[in-house]
């Protein structure tokens, strides 16, 4: 049997570190892409996913050393409090550029690919701010907005090939990108929670690894395993 292999970003660390554990656990072969060696991955790759350039020539090299890529998980990004009065046009843009742009590179570079071969999952990481909002993240509210309309616009384009694209929109999640005096760590803001916690990213993976393996009737579905912060 050939290996199946699981493209991954964001790979280092938090909720992409998590994803590339569940699906190594669940027998795939795991590439990771991110700014930082990837140690969980079985293949690790420097990317910056915002360009365009650099994700076409690591996807097209992992493919020909591991194989072809049966699923692509994107959760490269960055976070950032700033009420939109002090947020810089370069900060706009780069918010932009890693959280869409990056979902859009991986799926432009990965799914000529799937359609030829009948078959693929596509997963995007967004956020349960993209449905929800936020006070003071306008930019990271608006790229991860975006990546529910593209992952809903791409999902009926490509579903008829046989390519399923969804994403997952976790609420706050317990990495290192919520510091520790983040306010979404607040006992004040947790015990606004039904769950009265933060999402641990191993139940993102979770959800995750469920629209990759098992929900072959989900197509262009939004899953939020956000602890309750929207219902």
């Amino acid at each position: 049997m050939r290996e199946r292999v699981a493209l991954v970003t964001g790979a280092a660390s938090g909720i992409g570190a998590a994803l590339v554990r569940e699906l190594a656990g669940r027998g795939w072969t795991t590439a990771g892409l991110d700014l930082t060696p990837a140690e969980d991955a079985h293949h690790s790759v420097g990317v910056d996913v915002a360009d365009p350039a650099q994700v076409s020539a690591s996807i097209k090299r992992i493919e020909r050393e591991m194989g072809p890529v049966e699923a692509a998980l994107c959760a490269a990004g960055h976070y950032a409090i700033v009420p939109v009065s002090d947020i810089a046009w370069s900060e706009w843009q780069r918010m932009l550029h890693v959280h869409l742009g990056g979902v859009v590179n991986v799926c432009r570079a990965v799914a000529p690919g799937m359609v030829e071969r009948g078959e693929g999952a596509i997963v995007a990481v967004t956020s349960e701010l993209a449905i929800g909002g936020g006070t003071a993240e306008a930019h990271y509210t608006a790229a991860k907005g975006a990546v529910i309309g593209f992952v809903r616009s791409l999902a009926a384009e490509l579903a008829p090939a046989g390519v399923r694209v969804n994403a997952v929109a976790p609420g706050p999640t317990d990495t290192p990108l919520l510091p520790a005096n983040s306010p979404w760590r607040r006992p004040s803001y947790l015990q606004t929670l039904p769950a009265g916690r933060l999402t641990a990213p191993e139940e993102v993976a979770l959800a995750a690894a469920y629209l990759v393996e098992d929900a072959t009737f989900c197509v262009g579905e939004i899953l939020s395993p956000n602890a309750g912060a929207v219902l």
